[in-house]
């Protein structure tokens, strides 16, 4: 995107935000860099350059501006709608991976030597991992400082600085001013504002236009007893984190989500914030997939009616696989049921923040499920096995699942497992791994809908009539899904 001049220029000079996080305006003359949607008057073609990243920008000297915050921009949608190594290296860059194992950790984890890795984000992003990660600890540095009374020493440590000498030039350079001075303006701005004690409250930026319903409808009505809960209009669930745990209250609101962290550990905050985005979807690109599903004439409708619906995800990989395993061949009301019984047996007990929340337990780590009884499960004897043989690969790292995978490969070695069929690996690629062109088409919801809308409902037909929905059929099974009156398509009230 970044390297077409002329459609770049399009995008500043409308102010058109739906660029914002694809490619950064980096100005000669005054040495800021912007977002595309920046309120300020355009500065001459002449003087502007293309970067694809904020760390490209501050690596080569440019400062984050202070009206339009290009530090804030939703993610590139290129990184969660690919599976390649760089796609792969930035999902675990914003998961805080070379903060906590270093390049060496980052390139063990996609198979390369710590020389390819270099050279394939400089390629593509203009920075290698350790400019990614310090544009990373900029962020985190300056939302602990806008939104928390913390200390600066605390901060700088909480956000991954090795000493508070390198947090205050890195903040000065980023932003062009002290950490005090950043304060002082965000309290001057947000004096009204009421906190929460103990919590930071943060707002999640999306492209629009983003649908709600389906998105908190699924995670409302398949929470789980304990770990999840809709309580006066958000979605609250607790976190399992690298450093601690977490409880997070996500709210719906028409141009952003707002978000109330409460952690354990300071250090986790990176991760948390992008393992919600990911849960959430927010860094899609609604345009781009409602496009192209508009193309098939008989979705269309569907997408015009509620444009800009995104795919419910996960915060835990390993959680949702063994989820999906408890939802084969039952309603929603009974996996919840199943879920909960392990939640009370064998996850870790969690205090809630809000003293009338309902929030109890982590759910429990594939490690904690590896000592279960299958016979204590009330399950037909195939699914038990099904269940201890997943678990069991997922505590040893046989089976490694999270935003690094490898889409196909891990769809082999779903399939290769006793019980695995088509639906459960699809809907682990889709809602677990993010892959936007995972398919369902022998769901029974998916086969009802195409039926009613006059496309095929044989599971062979309806995939050849998707061939033109790539590559985001995820998407168009949440249209279809949303044709159903079943709960977790609607917002609930």
């Amino acid at each position: 995107m970044y390297t077409d001049t002329e459609r770049c220029v399009r995008a500043v000079q409308s102010k058109d935000a739906r660029f914002d996080g694809w490619f950064f305006t980096a100005v000669r003359t005054t040495g800021i860099y912007c977002r595309p949607s920046c309120p300020a008057v355009p500065p001459k073609v002449e003087n502007m350059t293309f970067l694809p990243s904020a760390a490209a920008c501050q690596q080569a000297g440019f400062r984050a501006c202070k009206r339009c915050r290009p530090d804030t921009s939703p993610g590139s949608p290129e990184w969660n709608a690919r599976a390649d190594a760089v796609a792969r290296a930035m999902r675990l860059i914003q998961d805080g991976v070379v903060d906590r194992e270093g390049v060496p950790g980052l390139a063990a984890r996609l198979g390369y030597s710590t020389r390819q890795v270099e050279r394939q984000l400089n390629a593509e992003l203009g920075a290698g991992p350790l400019a990614l990660a310090r544009a990373q600890r900029a962020q985190t540095a300056r939302l602990l400082i806008e939104t928390s009374e913390l200390p600066m020493g605390d901060i700088a440590f909480a956000a991954g600085f090795s000493s508070i000498r390198t947090f205050n030039e890195t903040v000065r350079e980023v932003f062009a001013l002290a950490p005090g001075a950043l304060r002082l303006r965000a309290e001057k701005a947000n004096r009204h504002v009421p906190r929460v004690p103990g919590t930071i409250s943060l707002r999640l930026p999306f492209r629009a236009p983003l649908n709600p319903d389906n998105l908190f409808g699924h995670l409302a009505a398949t929470a789980v007893p304990g770990v999840e809960e809709w309580r006066s209009g958000a979605y609250r669930r607790t976190l399992r984190l690298p450093y601690g745990t977490g409880v997070v209250a996500l709210t719906p609101q028409p141009d952003h989500i707002g978000c109330q962290l409460a952690l354990t550990d300071l250090r986790d905050l990176t991760i948390a914030i992008s393992r919600c985005r990911w849960m959430l979807d927010l860094d899609a690109d609604p345009e781009a997939v409602d496009e192209q599903l508009r193309s098939d004439p008989l979705l269309a409708p569907l997408v015009d009616k509620a444009p800009g619906r995104r795919v419910p995800r996960t915060v835990d990989a390993a959680e949702f696989a063994v989820r999906a395993v408890l939802g084969q061949q039952v309603s929603t009301a009974a996996a919840r049921t199943h879920a909960a019984r392990l939640v009370a047996s064998y996850g870790e007990p969690v205090a809630d923040p809000d003293p009338e929340g309902g929030l109890t337990h982590l759910f429990p780590s594939p490690q904690a499920l590896a000592a279960l009884d299958p016979q204590s499960l009330a399950l037909p004897a195939s699914r038990r096995a099904t269940l201890t043989t997943l678990v069991g690969a997922l505590a040893d790292g046989s089976l490694p699942l999270g935003i690094d995978s490898d889409w196909e490969a891990a769809r082999a070695q779903l399939n290769a497992m006793p019980g695995f069929g088509p639906w459960t690996t699809e809907v682990i690629a889709m809602r677990a791994l993010g892959d936007p062109d995972a398919f369902l088409p022998s769901d029974l919801g998916v086969r009802r809908a195409a039926k009613e809308l006059g496309l095929p409902s044989t599971p062979a037909a309806l995939t050849a009539r998707a061939a033109g929905w790539r590559p985001w059929r995820a998407y168009a099974v949440q249209y279809l899904w949303a044709t159903d009156a079943h709960p977790v398509n609607h917002l609930p009230v």
